[in-house]
């Protein structure tokens, strides 16, 4: 007999309850009430610590619900993940097969927020093959779904490919909502029918594409997982309290530190993903570009949360010509721009090639903290050699930034991959330093000392105050009486100065001259 979600969950809150009930003092007998479970709190003494303290505690033992959309290539799931998500994190084309990897992402559902699994198509393949690893990944998440969204074309009808992966989806013992997608017009009508005989219920009719049937969808998926849908009063709490506890829970606050991990094809970013993963989360194989989509997922590095993603490859515009190819080089480079740490994963066999540089500049020209990884370190023979050229061409190759981090590993081992983790944790940390007014305002004076800015057309150029309106990455206002007039080549000396007064290394920065108020304008 299958239990529902809710009814699992039920029973991990009331364990969980009871045993905080054994650690609490009380002065006289209470009941505690979460929903539609009741527990005896026999001499808990009831105050507003203790109801956060229970809230704050069911969050974090009550897991969400995952749901995971599958079907055969080309019925609509990623447009359906996207749907329900209200986000375009999934790519979506005409061409089948665009999806490789699972991809996770949020969704609230009747005030419940579940996690929403978009897999490849299952398709039929020999093993070993692309399309086998693809479909070992679209297993692997019906494993860990606790509901189970079944999606056809309902315009093609059901298919023998439909009817043998229906079969599968039976087999899991979870909960199947049976979606008959592209159901917008009449020609669907048959198709829809049809799907009566996959023996997974009643189908629902919706269009992805358009938001159609999207209310329908949501209520039998609700039901299913054994929820009710919260009435607005209940949401508007649940939001509070939500609210409250990221208050609470200081310096954790902002959410994950977003990190994306770039580089060519096949230099290892996949096999790099799942060692700092510790599972097989990406599809990893000899073929370049086995990566299409920026599969985003969130791990932990000891406290710090972490948003990792896996990016495709990224080759020379000159050479990217098929439409999949195009789509997948525009996630990754919005990957970069959203991302607050870019790992740039270079093959040791190949190292420092021109588009490893280009790839470079992107990240820095974006304002992301950049460090670099280099891959399959194991087969280099002579590693100090190696490690000594590569620091060279480095220190010439980006100039701008001095001072990047570079780490040495073996995805495939895992050897200094925690090396890894500790070079981004310190970047960020560098990427979000913010130094005093009047520790910049004498460092400002010092170096005016040393050296002081040229004349321009007769007339003494005057720095007479620096500020850091930001961070992320470090961002400072000097106020000059001729900006304009002010060498590029004195603005580089004073980045430099600044960046190794304050311990600035392999982070952009932003030296921004602003005009200064002249006191006697107008007098």
């Amino acid at each position: 007999m299958h239990v529902s979600f809710a009814q699992s969950q039920r029973c991990a809150l009331a364990r969980q309850i009871g045993a905080w009930g054994q650690e609490m003092n009380t002065s006289r007998r209470g009941w505690v009430l979460i929903g539609p479970l009741a527990i005896a709190a026999q001499g808990w003494s009831w105050s507003a610590a203790v109801e956060n303290q229970i809230r704050r505690g069911a969050r974090a033992t009550v897991s969400r619900p995952v749901i995971a959309i599958v079907g055969r290539p080309n019925v609509g799931k990623s447009t359906l993940f996207n749907r329900l998500t209200g986000t375009r994190d999934a790519l979506v084309s005409d061409l089948p097969g665009l999806t490789r990897d699972r991809k996770e992402g949020e969704a609230v559902l009747g005030g419940h927020t579940v996690t929403i699994t978009d897999t490849a198509g299952l398709e039929e393949a020999p093993k070993g093959s692309i399309a086998a690893r693809m479909r070992e990944q679209s297993e692997t998440a019906i494993a860990k779904a606790d509901l189970i969204l079944f999606v056809i074309d309902a315009r093609a009808g059901v298919t023998g490919s439909d009817e043998g992966f229906a079969r599968i989806a039976r087999q899991s013992g979870k909960p199947v909502v049976l979606v008959a997608n592209k159901s917008e017009s009449r020609a669907a009508d048959a198709g829809f029918y049809d799907a009566f005989r996959l023996g997974l219920g009643d189908p629902v009719a919706i269009s992805a594409e358009h938001g159609e049937g999207m209310g329908a969808l949501e209520s039998d998926a609700l039901a299913a997982l054994g929820l009710k849908q919260l009435s607005n009063r209940r949401r508007r709490e649940k939001d509070a309290d939500v609210e409250a506890t990221a208050v609470e829970e200081g310096p954790y606050k902002r959410g994950p530190i977003r990190v994306a991990v770039v580089g060519r094809p096949n230099a290892g970013k996949s096999t790099l993903v799942n060692a700092l993963i510790g599972e097989d989360r990406m599809i990893v194989g000899p073929e370049p570009g086995l990566t299409r989509d920026s599969v985003a997922t969130d791990i932990k590095w000891g406290e710090q949360a972490i948003r990792l993603f896996d990016t495709a490859g990224l080759r020379r515009k000159a050479k990217i010509d098929e439409k999949a190819e195009k789509l997948a080089a525009s996630d990754a480079i919005r990957a970069i721009r959203f991302a607050e740490v870019v790992v740039l994963l270079i093959d040791a066999e190949r190292p420092f090639e021109q588009q490893d540089m280009i790839i470079a500049g992107i990240a820095i020209d974006e304002g992301r903290s950049l460090v670099i990884a280099v891959n399959k370190w194991d087969v280099i023979d002579d590693k100090q050699k190696m490690l000594k050229d590569l620091r060279e061409t480095l220190a010439e190759s980006l100039a701008q930034v001095p001072g990047i981090t570079l780490i040495t590993l073996s995805a495939r081992s895992g050897r200094g991959v925690d090396k890894l983790q500790k070079a981004v944790l310190d970047a960020h940390a560098v990427w979000n330093k913010r130094v005093s007014t009047s520790k910049l305002n004498q460092w400002l004076g010092e170096a005016l000392d040393r050296h002081t800015p040229p004349a321009a057309r007769g007339r003494r150029i005057r720095i007479r105050f620096i500020t850091q309106p930001s961070t992320r990455p470090p961002t400072f206002a000097a106020f000059c009486s001729l900006p304009e007039a002010l060498p590029k080549s004195y603005v580089q000396y004073l980045v430099k100065s600044l960046r190794e007064a304050f311990d600035f290394p392999g982070t952009p920065i932003r030296f921004n001259l602003r005009k200064g108020e002249n006191p006697y304008d107008g007098k």
